[in-house]
């Protein structure tokens, strides 16, 4: 049986420094630093329990090429629940948990607001003619990518390998509607043809169907067997293969699909005739074809395009759907499955009304646009910029916010987003206690709190269930108690020595 999808998004931001040669890392560094100088509630992430080596096929691989996060960097969690820190030489925003995939797109836009204020926060401090900027998108044209990954709750009894194998049609299909779009080809195979714009942003840069790395030798399926939840019932899926949207259709589409997609194999209802022989090569062809008539070989050896996956992932998913007494996505199926089913329509038939939920095809329209009233060649470095400015996350630059993206948050929403965790997940518990007691709070993640009650050890809260830990769990406990002790009493707890803690909090 599926079980309820848990969602969350992490997106790393692109950033730039305009009339200054400062390093990437020391701007990512300013700009999550200059959020919490005016920011209460701010506090430390706590490393304890971060694994990033343990690989979902066959335990721990420390000789693995994982990022190495820079503990001694800019590296908080937020009131909201969130956390926000410099990974290499980007700024990073991790959603709260979610319970549905429209809670998660509103988490997501909360994030673009985080960084924008500490753009604007961090540029006041600078001296004047230097501006530094950040742009919502996954690679720099120079050849370098950077991430926008998704987690969901997934059920530990399915097997890796049949999750994997099965899933991948989905990841490899779904950037029709999910794709950012991009203007030119990175990291071009030898052989491979040069296309004037493509689908997916990050497309160019996977290497393998499955693996453990996130930077280097990109797997279209990641390994990282991470869950920070209870192992023994849950596993935390990492998705590192898809684009960060400006459109929140495309995301609620991106995240809500493939929640269906998950509940499908979890209850063992996939077509198996889907399942592709090359996923690596087949996932570049889709995102070199805006006409969408590039065909791709399943192990059956038939050829697919990537509407023939998806209206057959569709179907079976509807199918499905129709079967079970327990919706996996908090009560979002049904629109989901709407808007899937009608934008695999709009693709089939090249229906303008895309341009208001879909980046890729909105995009290509700007720049197809632009290119014809200034008779440029393909490639040119304007196109380009027009498609970074897409991204950009000055609210008076964005080209996104100015082309009439459908919205399914409105700005209230987003405002109190920024600030309040989610009531429907554990988020709930961890922000309530860093806005109510900052002061005893010494650091947290994502399963756990550590608190400082004046003794000689710390005392840490442990939090396994993602469901647990709800405004309906819990406000009733807070709002009786009225101090830490009181609540820690109330808990239970664990001692911590100082010294476990790492240096950075």
């Amino acid at each position: 049986m599926s079980i309820p999808k848990i969602c969350g998004i992490e997106t790393e931001y692109g950033i730039h420094v305009r009339g200054s040669d400062v390093s990437p890392v020391v701007a990512s560094s300013m700009l999550v630093n200059g959020y919490g100088i005016d920011t209460d509630g701010v506090r430390a992430w706590d490393f304890q329990d971060e694994s990033p080596e343990i690989d979902a096929r066959s335990g721990s691989r420390p000789e693995a090429d994982f990022p190495v996060v820079e503990t001694l960097m800019a590296n908080t969690i937020l009131t909201n629940g969130a956390r926000y820190y410099v990974d290499h030489a980007h700024p990073e925003y991790s959603s709260p948990e979610c319970s549905t995939p429209l809670e998660a797109v509103l988490y997501d836009r909360a994030g673009e607001e985080v960084v924008r204020r500490s753009m604007i926060r961090a540029n006041t401090l600078l001296e004047d003619g230097v501006e530094l900027i950040a742009h919502k998108n996954n690679s720099d044209g120079k050849g370098n990518s950077y991430g926008c990954h998704e987690n969901y709750l997934v059920d530990r009894n399915v097997p890796f390998g049949r999750l994997a194998h099965s899933v991948m049609a989905h990841f490899v299909s779904r950037q029709i509607f999910c794709g950012a779009g991009k203007v030119g080809v990175e990291a071009q195979r030898e052989g491979e043809s040069w296309v004037p714009f493509q689908i997916s942003q990050r497309a160019d840069f996977f290497e393998e169907e499955i693996g453990l790395e996130t930077t280097i030798r990109r797997p279209i399926v990641n390994t990282r067997d991470e869950p920070h939840c209870d192992a023994e019932r849950w596993r935390r899926l990492h998705v590192i293969a898809g684009d960060a949207n400006m459109s929140e259709v495309a995301t609620y589409l991106k995240l809500g699909t493939t929640a269906l997609v998950l509940g499908l194999i979890e209850d063992k209802q996939f077509p198996m005739g889907l399942v592709l022989k090359d996923p690596v090569t087949a996932i570049r062809r889709i995102s070199h074809d805006p006409s969408l008539q590039q065909t791709v070989e399943s192990e059956g050896g038939k050829l697919l395009s990537a509407l023939n996956l998806q209206i057959a992932l569709y179907e079976a998913c509807k199918d499905w759907f129709e079967s079970i007494d327990v919706d996996p996505t908090g009560g979002c199926g049904g629109d989901i499955l709407q808007r899937w089913g009608q934008v695999l329509q709009y693709l089939q038939n090249n229906d303008s009304r895309l341009s208001t939920t879909v980046d890729w095809w909105a995009k290509l329209q700007i720049v197809q646009g632009m290119q014809e009233r200034h008779q440029l060649r393909d490639g040119d470095l304007r196109l380009r910029a027009v498609d970074l400015q897409y991204h950009d996350m000055r609210s008076d630059k964005c080209l996104a916010r100015k082309i009439g993206l459908e919205t399914l948050v409105t700005p209230n929403d987003v405002n109190e987003a920024v600030v309040l965790a989610p009531r429907s997940t554990r988020a709930y518990f961890r922000g309530a206690c860093i806005s109510r007691w900052p002061q005893h709070v010494v650091s947290a993640n994502w399963d756990s709190i550590v608190f400082d009650v004046g003794q000689t050890q710390l005392q840490r809260v442990s939090m396994p269930d993602p469901m647990k830990g709800t405004f309906n769990h819990v406000s009733e406990l807070l709002n009786r108690v009225g101090t830490i002790d009181e609540l820690l009493a109330e808990l239970g707890s664990e001692t911590v020595e100082p010294y476990e803690q790492d240096p950075g909090w």
